[in-house]
């Protein structure tokens, strides 16, 4: 069950657009801002470029050519010089989990930790960034060094001096390494999946443990090791007291500052009941400096019904867009279903939870019992909360469509509905592309994922692989291509937030390294300018938000993104190079390396 704390109102825009002859748009003389000298991508199909744009009350004023916005400018307006570079709209991430990411940037990430320099390093540096007493969860040390023991990340050890401690096999640290950097942190750690668990001193102490607990490692001289198993890290964990509230205010604030520093200006989030307030807090100090779409889960639909929530309450910083739901499980631990069975398991997949996949996932419901997923769908819809649904593998994309057709067909067509397949990973080839275009359905895919999952995908699942990320063929059959990050990512790999970096990859799919050097599965590549389009002016229709967000045209909201360079006139491989120099959130700067504020 969820709770809820709003103080929200419905969605409304301030003022009426101004009026100036010879722009595309209108207004009077003085707005607050003017953005100009540059390469400015509207994303109107139209009138796709500019060269300025006025911004008055958090709103796109005009847009136009350098002269004609020149003359809007007053006494107190901020006029930027973009001395060519190039403006777009803020981009916009259709799936983060934003508390997590927090967690994990104010906290501890060991992912890409395998040593015991790199995990005293690291534990050490989460000490300086927590408050005294905050406790160190998690950590997930030494992913990249499985996955790169072999493909599937399921056999063989590590060789060699560099493979752990002593070269017998994964690092196995113990609490000498992290004690003395960690004096005032109690920490509870454990490894990418959770086969070994670290507890400093200070966690030892805090849930009075001994060597005598089942599970709890001590050496000859009577003392614990740190090292613990899963049963002694579980009555560990329960003495960890819950987070206060500056702690999530102070994780919000660093996640809200990365997604400024990489154009992020608005954010789909699956969102739990607790981060809620944290939010609206963030709102009431005015430091909300990303827009949050808030997905709660979806078997939450008939609370939420009850509470007179639907699809787009809240207003233009928090409100409500669809709810998250969950068919089969991940790639990762070949729990996603396919009608085939895995080359390296035997077996199909599963109908699964989330809290059974591994996955950084916050609830949700699944295909238990039978007719589970249709009777949430319907609900869903019968409050018009869309229902965006994970499904990974082709037997769960097509088993989700058949679901979403019942839906659709039962309950009749409504221009407001923007059901979407979550990662949409694997199809069964191009008819469930076709039956998406055919039902409305969008594609909300991550395609950072493509670069992420290359690497072992062939050896689980073979020739299938060449319908894994089909941006080409969904965007071919009219599919509306959604683009985000799953930011933070999985216990075995951090995902980035950067949307240029998520371009690159379904641009160029290929490794951050440039590998393969055609691309893999190159028929899938997209071009640059439908990779920019699926992180604005299509994720803004996704949220239903078409008609204020997304593009740059006047009455528009004024989240504006500059980057150095010009996207669609660089090769596919330099995306990733690119840096964003100023983000503004309704007219308000919110990251700036050109030095305006």
């Amino acid at each position: 069950m969820i709770r809820i704390r709003l103080r929200l109102r419905p969605l409304a825009l301030s003022a009426a657009v101004l009026a100036i002859a010879g722009c595309t748009g209108a207004a009077a003389p003085g707005v607050d801002m003017i953005l100009t000298g540059g390469v400015v991508w509207t994303g109107v199909e139209d009138q796709p470029f500019a060269e300025a744009v006025a911004v008055e009350g958090g709103m796109i004023a005009a847009v136009g050519t350098s002269g004609e916005i020149a003359g809007m400018a007053g006494a107190a307006t901020t006029v930027i010089d973009l001395g060519g570079r190039f403006l777009s709209p803020g981009f916009i991430d259709n799936h983060t989990h934003f508390n997590r990411a927090g967690e994990l940037l104010l906290g501890v990430n060991l992912l890409d930790v395998s040593d015991a320099e790199g995990m005293t390093l690291r534990v050490g540096e989460a000490a300086d960034r927590l408050p005294d007493g905050a406790w160190m969860v998690g950590g997930s040390w030494g992913a990249y060094e499985q996955w790169e023991m072999s493909s599937t990340g399921r056999e063989g050890e590590a060789q060699g001096e560099d493979a752990g401690q002593g070269g017998t096999g994964p690092f196995d640290p113990d609490r000498s390494l992290i004690d003395a950097v960690s004096p005032d942190n109690p920490a509870i750690l454990w490894n990418w999946d959770r086969s070994l668990h670290l507890a400093n001193g200070a966690a030892l102490e805090a849930a009075g443990a001994e060597c005598d607990w089942p599970g709890v490692e001590c050496g000859e001289n009577g003392e614990m090791t740190g090292r613990v198993g899963r049963t002694a890290a579980n009555r560990i964990r329960a003495a960890i007291p819950p987070k206060t509230d500056s702690q999530r205010l102070a994780e919000a604030r660093i996640a809200l500052q990365r997604l400024a520093e990489n154009g992020v200006t608005s954010i789909f989030d699956i969102t739990p009941p607790e981060q809620l307030p944290v939010y609206q807090e963030l709102r009431r100090l005015g430091e909300l400096t990303t827009r949050v779409n808030v997905r709660p889960v979806l078997d939450s639909w008939d609370e939420l019904g009850h509470l007179g929530i639907g699809q787009g309450y809240g207003d233009g910083w928090l409100r409500f867009n669809g709810l998250k739901g969950f068919v089969d499980g991940i790639m990762g631990n070949s729990s996603a279903r396919f009608h085939e069975p895995y080359l390296t398991t035997g077996v199909r997949g599963e109908w699964r939870n989330p809290a059974n996949t591994g996955h950084v996932s916050d609830g949700g419901s699944g295909m238990d019992p039978p007719g589970n997923m249709e009777r949430l769908v319907f609900g869903a819809d019968s409050i018009g909360l869309s229902p965006k649904v994970h499904a990974i593998g082709d037997h769960a994309i097509d088993s989700l469509l058949d679901i979403f057709e019942k839906v659709i067909t039962t309950n009749g067509p409504d221009p407001a509905r923007r059901f979407a397949v979550i990662h949409v990973q694997v199809l069964s080839g191009p008819e469930p592309a076709r039956r998406m275009a055919e039902l409305g359905i969008i594609a909300e895919m991550q395609p950072y994922h493509t670069i992420d999952d290359m690497r072992w995908m062939e050896e689980r699942i073979g020739e299938r692989s060449r319908w894994a990320y089909a941006f080409k063929t969904l965007q071919d059959a009219g599919v509306l291509l959604s683009f985000g990050s799953d930011w933070p990512g999985t216990n075995a790999a951090w995902y980035t937030s950067n949307p240029l970096v998520g371009m690159y990859s379904a641009v160029t799919r290929q490794t951050l390294d440039g590998q393969p050097q055609q691309g893999w599965f190159p028929e899938e590549r997209i071009s640059i300018e439908s990779a920019l389009r699926a992180y604005t002016v299509n994720n803004a229709f996704a949220s239903g938000e078409e008609d204020v967000k997304g593009r740059i045209a006047p009455g528009f909201l004024a989240d504006l993104v500059v980057v150095d360079r010009n996207p669609l006139e660089v090769p596919g491989a330099e995306l990733k190079d690119l840096r964003v120099e100023l983000t503004v959130v309704g007219g308000r700067i919110v990251h700036d390396l050109l030095g305006v504020s």
